[in-house]
């Protein structure tokens, strides 16, 4: 079993969140949203597997490297 760790590429706000913990993904299915700068950075999953932790909310602000989720595939 892979763990992903997903950080995040910008510093920002988290916009909406796509998809809940326990969620089955597919690769490029989109986690989250970040706002920064008045553009919107989908955050997608790296491959198949289930959404085990979502460690931001909507409305979060989010620092560039933070890790803002985990996906075992």
């Amino acid at each position: 079993m892979a763990i992903h760790r997903i950080e995040s590429q910008v510093s920002g706000t988290v916009w909406k969140v796509e998809c809940q913990t326990g969620a089955a993904v597919a690769d490029g299915d989109t986690l989250l949203i970040i706002e920064s700068m008045k553009m919107e950075i989908p955050v997608d999953a790296p491959g198949a597997g289930t959404l085990r932790e979502l460690l931001v909310a909507e409305g979060d602000t989010v620092t560039e490297g933070q890790v803002l989720a985990v996906v075992h595939s």
